[in-house]
C-alpha cells in the first residue's frame, strides 16, 4: 500500500520525457504583503531534473528538491520583482520545454487592516449542501466521483454557493452578521464528502458548490452589507484522494505508522496530553499522529515545507476572497509549536483578523491555554498566538443546567460555575459561545422541540460575554437525532432550500407557527443586539442563582442591563432588593422580549421557562 501513498517515478538512462508542469501553487500572489518572501511549489513529471529559470530578471532565492523528483519549491523575494508578471521555465540544457506566466496582483486598500468578527458580531453556521440549492446544474461533477442524490442521507444532496447568495437576506434579516460555513474546497471523496473535511484540492472550491469565483461574489456581497465570510480552515488532515496525498512529495508529508495497517493508526483523541506535563510520549503521540479516519491521512506541520504550504494557502484564500475570518477545524491534534507560527504568520499581515480555534475540550483551563497570551500556557513556555477559542465547557453545562432541579451543583448554578473561570481566559470577549453546531446532538432535539428551552439558551448566549454562533435551521426549530441518524440527521436539508419542498421557512409569511414561533424570538434578540456597545464589550456582575433563577448583568459607564432566566416551572418573583448593588440609581426597565415596560424598585414577577432582557433607565 505504501506505495501508493508514497511514488516516485523512475526512468530509464535511455529514456527522453519531456517535463510538463501541471501545477503551481499558490497560483497568482500579491505584491506588497509584509512578508516578502514567496514559495511556490512547481509540479509535473520529473520536473525536478530539470532546470528552472525565472524570467525579466527575477532572481531566485533558494530552490528545495525533495525525494520525490516531481516536485520543486522556488523562493522569490517579491520586494525585489519589480515587474507585474514573469515567466517560470523550465529548461532541458538550453531547451524551453514548459513554462508559466506567475502573476503578482495589486492588493486592495486597506487590505492588512480588514475588519474581522468579534464580539459585535453573530455567527451563523451552514453545512453548504445542506442550506438551499441555488444552481442545480452543478449538482453532480464529471471531474469528481460522488454524485447527487438527495435519497441518501449522508450524500451530495446539492446545496450550494449559489444558495446561499440568494438567501443572504433571509440571514441578515435574522440578525447574523458573519457566516461560517464548513469546508467547500473541493472534497472528491467516493462516498460522505458533502460535510468536506477531507479536502482534495486547497486551492480549488468544489465544482458541487460552485466556483473560486462564487465563493469571492458571496464574501463580497456579504461585506457590501457589513458583514463577513469565515472560512472553516482545516490543518490537521486532508482526504486520502488529495492530490498531492496520492503523489506525496516527502515520506514525512503525513504521519506515518510502520506497525499500523496501510500506514494508518486511529488518534486516540486525547488531546489533554499537550499540556499534561505528565503525559506518556506513546499516548501523546497518538494523540497528534493518529489519523481521524482511514480517509482523512494526519498532516505533519512539523515539515517546514508542510508548514509553509499552509500558511501561504490561509493568507492566498484571507487575500484573494477578502475573508473576514477563520475557524480552524481540530486545532490540539495538530503540532502546536508549528501551530503558533501558522496563526502568528496570518495576524502578523493581517492584524486584526480573528481566527478561533476548534478546542473540543471540558475544561476551562484547557481551553483557556490555547488562547494567545494564556497564563496557564506561559507555565508551560508556550503561546499559541490563536486569537480566539469555542466555549465548549458553556456548550456542555447549558443543556445540563436546563434539565436539572436545582441543587448545590445542579440546576443553574453549572451556568454560575462555568463563568466563574472567566478568570482563566486573556480575552475573554473573543470566546465563540453556542449551544449547538454540525457534530452535536440538535438542541432542539434534545430538548424534543420545546421552544421554551430554546429560548433560554438563546437569551443566555445572545447576552453573555463572546461572539454567539446559531446553527443554520435551529431558528426555525430545525431538530434531528444523532443517536438513531448519525451525522446526516443533525445535517438535514433547510426547508425551502429545494425548490420541491413544500415549507419554504426561508420567508417569515409562509413559515408554520411553530416555525414562526422560533424565528420571531431569535431575530427580535439578535437584532436589538447588534447596536448594543454594552453587550458586546461591557462588564458582568453574576449573582448566585437561587431558586434555579439565574441573574447576571451586563454593564458599562453608559448603560445597564439585567438578564433574568427562569428554569422552573413555575412563576417566580423577583426579590430586587437582592440585586440593589447592580439596581442602584435604576427606577424603571423594559424587558426587550415582551416590550413591557416597569418599575424596578419593586418585586416583579416572570413566567415560567422564560427569560426576560431588562433595559434598565
Amino acid at each position: 500500500m505504501r506505495h501508493k501513498l508514497f511514488y516516485i517515478t523512475t526512468l530509464c538512462a535511455s529514456s527522453l520525457f519531456f517535463s510538463q508542469i501541471q501545477k503551481v501553487e499558490p497560483a497568482f500572489w500579491w505584491k506588497g504583503m509584509k512578508n516578502p518572501e514567496l514559495q511556490i511549489l512547481v509540479y509535473g513529471k520529473d520536473i525536478a531534473k530539470k532546470e528552472i529559470e525565472l524570467s525579466d530578471g527575477v532572481q531566485i532565492k533558494d530552490i528545495q528538491k525533495v525525494e520525490n523528483p516531481n516536485y520543486v519549491f522556488v523562493t522569490v523575494n517579491t520586494n525585489e520583482i519589480n515587474v507585474p508578471k514573469f515567466k517560470i521555465n523550465i529548461k532541458n540544457g538550453k531547451k524551453n520545454i514548459g513554462s508559466y506566466t506567475y502573476e503578482l496582483k495589486p492588493r486592495n486598500p486597506n487590505s492588512a487592516n480588514r475588519e474581522s468578527y468579534s464580539s459585535k458580531d453573530v455567527m451563523y453556521l451552514i453545512m453548504p449542501d445542506r442550506f438551499a440549492n441555488g444552481d442545480e446544474k452543478n449538482d453532480s461533477s464529471p471531474n469528481l466521483t460522488e454524485k447527487a442524490n438527495r435519497n441518501l442521507p449522508n450524500g451530495r444532496h446539492g446545496g450550494d454557493l449559489r444558495g446561499i447568495i440568494n438567501n443572504l437576506d433571509y440571514i441578515q434579516n435574522l440578525g447574523a452578521t458573519a457566516v461560517w460555513l464548513t469546508p467547500v474546497n473541493e472534497d472528491n471523496e467516493k462516498v460522505y464528502s458533502y460535510h468536506g473535511y477531507a479536502q482534495t484540492d486547497l486551492y480549488k472550491i468544489d465544482e458541487r458548490y460552485g466556483t473560486n469565483e462564487e465563493y469571492k461574489e458571496l464574501s463580497q456581497k456579504l461585506n457590501q452589507r457589513k458583514m463577513k465570510l469565515v472560512m472553516d480552515y482545516v490543518t490537521n488532515h486532508w482526504g486520502v484522494s488529495h492530490w498531492m496525498i496520492k503523489d506525496l512529495p516527502t515520506k514525512d508529508w503525513i504521519h506515518w505508522f510502520s506497525d499500523g495497517e496501510n500506514g494508518f493508526k486511529r488518534s486516540n483523541y486525547k488531546t489533554t496530553t499537550q499540556f499534561d506535563t505528565n503525559a506518556s510520549e506513546v499516548d501523546k503521540k497518538l494523540a497528534l499522529d493518529g489519523w481521524f479516519d482511514t480517509t482523512m491521512p494526519d498532516i505533519n506541520q512539523k515539515n517546514p515545507l508542510v508548514l509553509k504550504y499552509l500558511t501561504q494557502n490561509a493568507i492566498w484564500w484571507i487575500e484573494y476572497a477578502e475573508l473576514g475570518g477563520f475557524r480552524v477545524d481540530t486545532y490540539p491534534y495538530n503540532d502546536k509549536d508549528a501551530m503558533a507560527k501558522w496563526a502568528k504568520a496570518i495576524t502578523d499581515e493581517y492584524p486584526n483578523f480573528n481566527i478561533v480555534g476548534e478546542a473540543w475540550l471540558y475544561s476551562s483551563a484547557h481551553i483557556a491555554a490555547w488562547q494567545k497570551d494564556s497564563k496557564i500556557a506561559e507555565l508551560a513556555n508556550y503561546n499559541s498566538n490563536l486569537p480566539s477559542v469555542m466555549d465548549f465547557m458553556l456548550y456542555s453545562d447549558l443543556p445540563k443546567a436546563l434539565k436539572e432541579k436545582d441543587g448545590w451543583d445542579s440546576g443553574m448554578v453549572k451556568l454560575y460555575n462555568v463563568f466563574t473561570s472567566d478568570f482563566l481566559y486573556p480575552n475573554i470577549n473573543n470566546l465563540l459561545v453556542f449551544f449547538e453546531n454540525h457534530d452535536t446532538e440538535r438542541f432542539n432535539e434534545v430538548f424534543n422541540g420545546n421552544p421554551a428551552e430554546y429560548k433560554l439558551a438563546m437569551t443566555l448566549i445572545s447576552t453573555v460575554r463572546g461572539i454567539p454562533q446559531l446553527y443554520y435551521g435551529s431558528e426555525v426549530g430545525m431538530r434531528g437525532d444523532k443517536n438513531k441518524g448519525g451525522d446526516a440527521d443533525i445535517r438535514r436539508d433547510f426547508p425551502g432550500g429545494w425548490k420541491s419542498d413544500k415549507i419554504n421557512a426561508f420567508n417569515p409569511s409562509t413559515q408554520t407557527p411553530e416555525q414562526k414561533e422560533f424565528y420571531d424570538f431569535t431575530q427580535k434578540l439578535l437584532n436589538w443586539r447588534k447596536g448594543k456597545e454594552v453587550i458586546h464589550t461591557g462588564k458582568t456582575k453574576n449573582f448566585v442563582p437561587q431558586n434555579n433563577v439565574f441573574v447576571y448583568f451586563r454593564y458599562n459607564e453608559k448603560e445597564s442591563i439585567m438578564v433574568i432566566l427562569n428554569n422552573n416551572d413555575a412563576e417566580q418573583t423577583i426579590d430586587v432588593k437582592h440585586f440593589a448593588e447592580s439596581l442602584k440609581g435604576f427606577s424603571k426597565g423594559k424587558d426587550i422580549i415582551s416590550g413591557k415596560e416597569f418599575p424596578v424598585k419593586d418585586n416583579f414577577k416572570i413566567p415560567a421557562k422564560s427569560s426576560m432582557v431588562i433595559e434598565l433607565n
